[in-house]
C-alpha cells in the first residue's frame, strides 16, 4: 500500500507542514493482508460494561500476547534481527540526548527532501553494526562501572572486617600463649607434687602396715582375752567339781595345748580331761579305731552335754525378726570374684568370707572393716568355719584339702589331705579337737586336730556330699547330698544313724536350728523342707523356686529362715506362718546367708563379690 503525502508550502524559505495524507483502497502490490478478527476473550457481556472489567480484559489479552511473543522469540523460534535505518538511528539518538529542536529541524528537512525527491534511495543505508555495537558496549560499560563501584564498596567493607578479625586473632593468640604457659606451669607443679607424694609413699605403706598390725593385734588380744576368760571359767567349774567329788583328782588344767592334752591322755586316772568325764562309759563299746589308735588321738566328749547358749537364745526370742523389718544398711565389695561362704565368729561381731579368688578374709560387722586376709589354697575356696575358740579358721577348697589357719601366727598351721575331689564344707566339733569335712568324692571325713589324721570316713551317700555340720555340743553330724537325701551320723563310730528322704532334686545345704530339734534343707529347684529330728519326718515344704536355693540359715530364735537364692534375692520365710518375702540387692546369685548372734543383722554374699548387711 502506498501513501500519498500533500505538503503545503507557506513560503519559499518558510517551513513545510503535512496537509493531507491519502491512502488508496487498491493495493499497488500483490501483498495479501490477513483479516484480524476480534478476539472472543475481549468481548464483554452486555450489562457488565464498566471500566474495571474492560481494563481486566485488556490486561489478560496483553499477558497472553506477551507469552506468545516470548514463545515466538524463544531460542527454538529465532526472529531475524533487522538493522536499524539511519533516520531512525538519528531520531533515537536526538531523543535520547534530549535535543528536541534539533529533532524538529531534522524531521522537517528530512521530509522536505523526500517530498522534493532530493533524497537518493541508494544512499539510504542501514546504520553500520559498529555503531550499534558501540552503543551496546557503552551500556555494558556503564553497567560494569556500577558493578565496579559496588565491588569497591564491598572490598572496603571486607578490608575493615579483615582488620577486625586480625585484631581478634592476635588477641586470641595472646590468650592461647598465656593458657599454654599456665598449663606448662601446672604440669611442672603436678610433677613436683608427684615427686613429693612419692617421697611419702614408703611412710604411708609403713603406716598402713602398722595400722593393719594394730588391728590384727587388737583382734588377737580380744580373742586371747576371751580364751583366758573361758579357761578361768573352766578351771573354776573343774575346781568346784573336784571339791564336791569324793574321788581325788589331780590338778585339772584347760587342755588347750597338745602337750597338756598328751599329759592328760597319759594320766592313769579316767576322766582327767574335763570334757571327757564320762569316757569310761565308752570302754564297753567296740572302738572301730582301736587297732590303729594314735597316741595323740583325742577322745570324743560325752553327748549328754547341754548347749550353754540356750538361755541366751531364749532371751533373744523376744527380738522381732520379721522380714519386713530388714532393710539394707551396709554394702561393700569383699572380693574380686564370687563370695562362696560366710561364717560368724562364735562370740564376736566378726565374719569370715571365702571366695573363688582363693582368698579368705575377716571383716568387722557392721562397719565392714577388713581385719585380716589369708591365702594359700591353689584353687577356689568353697567354705570356711570358725574354731569354737575363735582363734582358728577352717577352709575347704577345690584343691581337695582342708586347711586350718591360726590368726595369731597369720598363716596355715595344718593342711588335711585325704579327699580325692573338691571339698565342699567343714564343721568343728564344739570341743575344738575335731573337724568334719565333706567332698565331691561322695564321702565325709572326721579329722583329729591333735593327731592330724583322719579318724573315720563316712560312706553311704552315692553322690557328692554338699554340706556337713555338727549338732552343737554333741557328736552327731548332719550331711546332705546330691543323691537327694539327708543323713545323721555318729561321729564316734562313723556310722549312719538316720536318713531323711523327701527331696526330689539335689540337696544343696542343711542346717540345725539352735535347739537341734529341727533341720532345714534346700535343693536345686528352690524347695525348702523342715524336718523334725525327733519324729524323723518332714514337717513342711516351702517352694521358693524355680531358681536353685544355695544355703539356708535359721535366725537365733528359730522363727525366721533365710534362703540364698540363685535369682539374686534372699528369701525370708516365717516358720510359723510360712509367709514368704524377698530381699533384693545383689546383682547376681546369692551364695550364702547368716544371722548374727542376736538376730539383729542378716548378712548375704553372692557371685558379685559383695557382702550386704541387712538390719
Amino acid at each position: 500500500m502506498a501513501a500519498r503525502y500533500d505538503i503545503a508550502e507557506e513560503s519559499v524559505d518558510g517551513p513545510f507542514y503535512l496537509e493531507k495524507v491519502l491512502i488508496p483502497e487498491d493495493s499497488e502490490d500483490d501483498y495479501i493482508y490477513d483479516e484480524v478478527t476480534v478476539d472472543d476473550e475481549l468481548s464483554i457481556t452486555e450489562g457488565e460494561e464498566d471500566l474495571e472489567t474492560a481494563v481486566k480484559a485488556v490486561r489478560d489479552q496483553t499477558d497472553a500476547t506477551e507469552c506468545t511473543t516470548q514463545w515466538v522469540s524463544s531460542p527454538k523460534h529465532p526472529v531475524p534481527k533487522i538493522p536499524e535505518v539511519v533516520d531512525d538511528f538519528i531520531r533515537n539518538y536526538l531523543v535520547k540526548m534530549g535535543m528536541k529542536r534539533t529533532l524538529d529541524c531534522f524531521q522537517t528537512e528530512w521530509f522536505e527532501m523526500i517530498h522534493k525527491g532530493l533524497m537518493k534511495a541508494d544512499q539510504m543505508e542501514f546504520v553500520p553494526d559498529a555503531y550499534t555495537h558501540n552503543q551496546i558496549l557503552d551500556n555494558e560499560l556503564k553497567n560494569i562501572q556500577r558493578e565496579r563501584d559496588s565491588y569497591k564498596q564491598a572490598s572496603f567493607e571486607a578490608g575493615e572486617t579483615m582488620v577486625k578479625l586480625q585484631r581478634e586473632r592476635d588477641f586470641h593468640r595472646m590468650q592461647h600463649k598465656r593458657v599454654v604457659q599456665e598449663k606448662n606451669r601446672l604440669i611442672e607443679d603436678i610433677k613436683k607434687l608427684k615427686k613429693h607424694y612419692a617421697s611419702y609413699e614408703p611412710a604411708l605403706r609403713q603406716l598402713n602396715e602398722k595400722y593393719q598390725t594394730a588391728v590384727r593385734q587388737k583382734m588377737l588380744v580380744s580373742l586371747e582375752r576371751d580364751r583366758a576368760f573361758s579357761q578361768v571359767q573352766n578351771l573354776d567349774s573343774s575346781l568346784r567339781t573336784a571339791h564336791s567329788s569324793p574321788v581325788t583328782r589331780p590338778a585339772l588344767k584347760a587342755a588347750n595345748s597338745p602337750q597338756e592334752r598328751e599329759k592328760i591322755q597319759k594320766s592313769p586316772q579316767k576322766g582327767a580331761h574335763p570334757a571327757c568325764d564320762n569316757i569310761a562309759s565308752y570302754d564297753a563299746l567296740k572302738d572301730p579305731n582301736k587297732n590303729t589308735k594314735h597316741p595323740r588321738d583325742s577322745e570324743f566328749p560325752a553327748s549328754t552335754r547341754v548347749n550353754p547358749y540356750l538361755p541366751q537364745i531364749k532371751a533373744f526370742s523376744s527380738v522381732n525378726t520379721k522380714s519386713a523389718n530388714f532393710s539394707l544398711s551396709k554394702s561393700f565389695k569383699a572380693h574380686t570374684m564370687a563370695v562362696s561362704f560366710l561364717s560368724l565368729h562364735p562370740r564376736k561381731m566378726i565374719v569370715a568370707s571365702s571366695s573363688d579368688d582363693q582368698l579368705w578374709r575377716l571383716w568387722g560387722i557392721p562397719e565392714g572393716e577388713m581385719i585380716m586376709t589369708g591365702e594359700g589354697h591353689t584353687d577356689w575356696l568353697s567354705s570356711c568355719s570358725f574354731h569354737p575358740s575363735g582363734g582358728f579358721l577352717g577352709t575347704t577348697s577345690g584343691d581337695a584339702t582342708v586347711k586350718i589357719w591360726d590368726f595369731a601366727q597369720g598363716r596355715c598351721v595344718l593342711s588335711l589331705e585325704g579327699h580325692i575331689h573338691a571339698t565342699w564344707a567343714c564343721s568343728f566339733h564344739s570341743c575344738g579337737d575335731f573337724v568334719a569335712s565333706c567332698s565331691m568324692d561322695n564321702t565325709a571325713k572326721v579329722w583329729d586336730l591333735n593327731s592330724e589324721r583322719c579318724r573315720c570316713t563316712l560312706r553311704g551317700h552315692i553322690d557328692s556330699v554338699n554340706s556337713i555340720s555338727f549338732l552343737p555340743f554333741s557328736n552327731i553330724l548332719l550331711t546332705c547330698s546330691a543323691d537327694k537325701t539327708l543323713s545323721l551320723w555318729d561321729a564316734r563310730a562313723g556310722l549312719c544313724a538316720q536318713t531323711f528322704y523327701g527331696h526330689k532334686h539335689s540337696c544343696n545345704y542343711s542346717v540345725f536350728n539352735a535347739t537341734g530339734y529341727t533341720i532345714a534343707s534346700c535343693d536345686s529347684f528352690g524347695v525348702v523342707k523342715l524336718w523334725d529330728v525327733r519324729s524323723v519326718s518332714a514337717m513342711v515344704s516351702i517352694d521358693t523356686g524355680p531358681h536353685p536355693s544355695n544355703q539356708v540359715a535359721f535366725s537365733p530364735n528359730g522363727r525366721m529362715l533365710a534362703v540364698a537364692s540363685n535369682d539374686g534375692s534372699v528369701k525370708m520365710v516365717e516358720v510359723a506362718s510360712l509367709h514368704l518375702s524377698s530381699l533384693i540387692a545383689h546383682d547376681e546369685t546369692v551364695q550364702s546367708v547368716i544371722f548374727d548372734h542376736k538376730g539383729e543383722y542378716l548378712l548375704s554374699a553372692g557371685s558379685d563379690g559383695a557382702i550386704h548387711i541387712w538390719s
